[in-house]
């Protein structure tokens, strides 16, 4: 862990200024990419809804965009049916808003809405990780260890895509292994808008190592059945991931795009 320590001290050290600019920058080269067409198998607003989705928190659909059903209509090739269908779909998750007058636009995410929202599920997923190190048994443990090393493998060669969709699962096991029903029920609630947020965070090259870092450091508490150390080492995982999110929009003017036009994914 003394390696770990050392790399999570020095990007400690870069400043926040830095690591939000230079989230900005890979943010806005980040390569667009076409959906692929619906299948006619599965209801077309749920494929919309899940298409928008992860448009939504890859932030291809930024946060305060306004939706132009028009071109999303022509751009997935579907009615104004089923895309109306699939925005409610998202209103009742909390992504996007519905207003008579001015019609449906992607839900804002401002910065202080980040830190507050991840102060929050730091509370959850620590409490979470310092159950789990006494309650989790050692097959849960075992898969654990999988998810992660494969996760650090996508991190080696910068994956960003595949490393998201692994780290997600990491962090939806430590809260089952929290065993705790209420615990994992409010988690659920919440974890649309912070999955947004996670994405953002790892857009940050430096913040991405030194997460990385602090998984590591998990899974050494986990192993060593240390409670205490698991509930830090997650909180601080936790609340600089906020902070991250924070800068990022900060960075990118998120206040200044109410009024953007979200034709559909990019």
């Amino acid at each position: 862990m003394d390696g770990t320590a050392a790399k999570t001290g020095t990007a400690r050290k870069r400043g926040a200024g830095a690591r939000a600019a230079s989230a900005s920058e890979a943010a806005r080269k980040a390569a667009p990419q076409k959906p692929a067409p619906l299948s006619r198998r599965v209801p077309f607003a749920r494929q919309v809804a899940d298409l928008l989705r992860d448009q939504i928190i890859r932030g291809t659909l930024p946060p305060g965009a306004r939706i132009v059903e028009r071109s999303l209509c022509q751009s997935l090739d579907v009615s104004r049916t089923p895309l109306r269908e699939a925005l409610k779909l998202l209103e009742a998750e909390g992504l996007v808003e519905i207003s008579q007058n001015k019609g449906a636009r992607i839900m804002s995410f401002t910065p202080q809405e980040a830190e507050r929202l991840f102060e929050v599920i730091a509370g959850l997923e620590s409490l979470a990780a310092e159950l789990a190190a006494q309650r989790m048994g050692a097959d849960e443990l075992a898969q654990l260890d999988d998810l992660h090393a494969r996760m650090c493998a996508h991190y080696d060669r910068q994956e960003k895509d595949p490393y998201f969709k692994l780290n997600t699962l990491i962090h939806d096991a430590v809260v089952r292994a929290s065993d705790n029903p209420i615990l994992i029920a409010t988690h659920a609630s919440l974890m649309l808008r912070a999955r947004r947020g996670r994405y953002m965070a790892i857009i940050d090259p430096f913040r991405w190592e030194e997460s990385v870092g602090e998984h590591a450091a998990l899974m050494d508490a986990l192993h060593a059945r240390d409670a205490e150390a698991a509930r830090r080492v997650w909180r601080r995982h936790l609340i600089r991931t906020g902070e991250t999110v924070s800068a990022v929009l900060e960075a990118a003017g998120i206040a200044d795009a109410e009024g953007d036009e979200a034709g559909g994914p990019a």
